[in-house]
């Protein structure tokens, strides 16, 4: 299996420290270098052994770096990219775990389009791994184990990047898709994007009081779970993606109306269909 002499990861929280975490107990990387904004979350990192060395520089944190990982809220993650670029060493490749792609991959092949006017270092990545939990106290060494990656590759990137990426993911134990940005940022609005929405509606149409706690149960528990995750970067990611969010939800109204007219009408045998399509929906994907 191939080993690399420093890897950087920009955003050192769940995916980010997960992934140094990965690397060391592995043995893939001699170095890791976790780089951020904040000198508390990167010397809580390096404490839990997430990376081996850390700085607040984008510039002298990949300057070695054979491989970086941007692993920030989408919003940053193409001009930390050109950033990363910029100074990097010549054969480094760049890739992302931002879970939109569209438009990320677009303005981060722009970015980088002057310094590299036929193939960019950059693939876009998604690993299909996140929790309600952030920052690198909740990263995990087995993370990305038989979980999926998303590569979202175009015709502006440069292969030997894209065989790279690819083999570091794998190396991580995790399995690699690949597909274009746009059917990938449909599929995830339906999947992950709808959900949360969906999950954050539920827990704010719940009532506060002393008097509904002791009644919640573990279907309460269990569809809201992920409304707990930061807000901030789920404001990133909905209005990032979304056109395909809003088609999602459109679609997910229809079934809603269904339902509505259903009980409306006490319509027995409707309810039990709408039951039976959802269970079988749910059944095929499994555990």
């Amino acid at each position: 299996m191939r080993t690399w002499d420093t890897v950087a990861i920009i955003g050192v929280g769940l995916i980010g420290g997960s992934i140094g975490l990965a690397l060391r107990e592995r043995k893939l990387a001699r170095q890791i270098v976790g780089i951020g904004r904040r000198p508390e979350s990167l010397e809580k990192a390096l404490s839990l052994g997430c990376v081996s060395q850390i700085s607040t520089s984008i510039a002298e944190g990949v300057k070695q770096a054979e491989i970086v990982v941007v692993c920030t809220p989408v919003e940053s993650i193409a001009q930390q990219v050109a950033e990363s670029a910029a100074a990097a060493p010549a054969g480094c490749v760049i890739t992302d775990a931002g879970s939109t792609k569209t438009q990320l991959v677009a303005d981060t092949e722009q970015a980088l389009a002057t310094k590299f006017p036929h193939h960019v270092p950059f693939v876009g990545s998604h690993p299909i791994a996140g929790r309600e939990q952030s920052g690198p106290d909740a990263a995990t060494a087995d993370l990305l184990d038989h979980r999926v990656v998303v590569m979202t590759p175009t015709d502006r990137s440069d292969p030997a990047a894209v065989a790279a990426i690819e083999q570091f993911w794998t190396s991580l134990g995790a399995d690699v898709v690949k597909m274009d940005p746009h059917s990938h940022d449909a599929i995830v609005a339906l999947t992950s994007h709808l959900p949360h929405l969906v999950a954050s509606a539920l827990a704010a149409t719940t009532p506060g009081s002393s008097e509904s706690q002791p009644l919640i149960g573990n279907g309460w528990a269990d569809t809201t779970r992920i409304a707990a995750g930061d807000p901030e970067l789920w404001r990133q990611i909905l209005l990032a993606n979304r056109g395909p969010t809003l088609k999602a939800l459109a679609d997910f109204e229809t079934v809603l109306s269904t339902w509505r007219h259903a009980l409306e009408s006490g319509d027995g045998q409707l309810v039990t269909a709408l039951l039976k399509e959802g269970k079988s929906r749910r059944d095929a994907v499994g555990s």
